[in-house]
């Protein structure tokens, strides 16, 4: 198994990489997010059920899942930076194919193919700052990138629910594709001169990573934390503008704007991430976390003004980026010779969560209404906080050679 590249010791070039990661990053969560908030527009428009519209948050983060465990391999074999080129132009074509959907099931299939071309981005982000960036200075690293992820779902979620109000989702799916392709642009040019890691690239050597990075007792629980956390947290966000709408307190632009109400909770959490750590430490902000993640879906419990579920969505974002970040940055560490793979399986138990999240949702707001539901959600955020803590209060588990 090849070691991993270097860190980058000169500032510009660290500078460089960051910006166009950050770029990459800006480009994929645009194209994750936007589309929650158009549930009800593309459902009138494409004659379909809304409840069968939200599922193509599932047709995304599906695919965006089950690639990790192909992706992560060949980016720690043939280069993180090749990687991200490719899945970057992937991306650009799927998106603009989406824009052109003639009906619900093709939207479903290119929806598909760019959740697997995005599933290389964001992981393949992270994992190069690892390589890249000195420990001393990747957490400040990491919350750069971060900030740019955040930014891209504030604005598709405030963007998308605003622009499908007037020119149409199908607007909506254009501009993510030409924002994809000026990313697409910046990373091929940006990363030209990198070369490729140069490691093997088999089934077997992929099987070999896995098997020691699975190995680590706090690698097991770190995936188990983020797979609750995509059904508890994702699970709600495309069922936002029905609820709103069926109690008559809003449509599609006021569920956007309540969704980017969770990116700037988000945002607010990296700007103060160095304060929290000093101040309550880490497993005191995993507990904390998990009561304020639960404190804002229980305020959007009763059938209250769509302001009061941006606030509520507000909370939730500092709540879950409390829990969040901090399982993702001890995951950059327990493998430094296999990160992407380390990375990817992680975002793979994510966003196999966020895509089992919104079928698990939606049968809980079927079958027991919205204030249950909102409940059974925010009980196991308590949970989840209060578990993570004490099993991370532990020392790490050594790999098995």
């Amino acid at each position: 198994m090849s070691a991993p590249a270097g860190p980058a010791s000169h500032p510009a070039e660290v500078r460089r990489t960051i910006a166009i990661l950050s770029i990459c990053g800006f480009a994929s969560a645009l194209a994750t997010r936007f589309v929650d908030p158009m549930v009800t527009v593309i459902a009138r428009d494409l004659a379909a059920d809304p409840l069968h519209v939200a599922l193509l948050s599932t047709a995304y983060a599906l695919p965006y899942a089950l690639i990790q465990l192909v992706l992560g391999p060949i980016g720690d074999a043939l280069g993180k930076e090749l990687v991200t080129k490719i899945v970057m132009a992937v991306l650009t074509l799927t998106l603009f194919a989406c824009a052109a959907a003639p009906n619900l099931p093709t939207l479903f299939g290119f929806r598909v193919l760019s959740g697997m071309a995005a599933g290389g981005i964001i992981p393949m982000g992270l994992a190069t700052i690892g390589d890249r960036v000195r420990m001393s200075d990747r957490q400040v690293a990491i919350g750069n990138f971060l900030t740019a992820v955040l930014t891209g779902q504030l604005l598709g979620g405030v963007g998308a629910g605003i622009v499908a109000d007037t020119i149409g989702w199908r607007g909506v799916f254009l501009f993510a594709a030409v924002v994809s392709a000026v990313s697409a642009a910046a990373v091929l040019v940006g990363f030209r001169s990198y070369r490729s890691a140069g490691g093997e690239l088999s089934f077997a050597s992929a099987g070999k990573r896995y098997r020691r990075i699975v190995s680590i007792g706090r690698v097991r629980w770190l995936m188990a934390f983020v797979f609750a956390e995509g059904i508890l947290i994702y699970g709600v966000h495309p069922y936002i503008a029905a609820m709103l709408e069926s109690t008559g307190m809003g449509g599609a632009t006021q569920a956007g704007i309540a969704i980017a109400g969770f990116a700037i909770g988000g945002i607010l959490y990296t700007l103060i991430v160095r304060w929290l750590l000093r101040v309550l430490g880490l497993l005191r902000m995993l507990r904390l976390g998990g009561f304020i993640a639960a404190g804002g879906y229980l305020a959007l419990a009763p059938a209250l003004p769509a302001s009061v579920a941006t606030t509520a969505m507000f909370v939730v974002g500092i709540g879950f980026y409390m829990l969040h970040n901090s399982f993702q940055t001890q995951m950059t560490e327990v493998v430094p010779e296999a990160r992407a793979s380390a990375v990817s399986l992680h975002a793979f138990g994510f966003f196999v969560g966020q895509a089992i999240g919104p079928v698990v949702f939606g049968q809980l707001l079927g079958h027991l209404g919205r204030a249950p539901a909102l409940l059974a959600c925010a009980a196991g955020l308590v949970v989840l906080g209060l578990a993570a803590a004490r099993i991370l209060g532990t020392p790490m588990s050594q790999p098995r050679r």
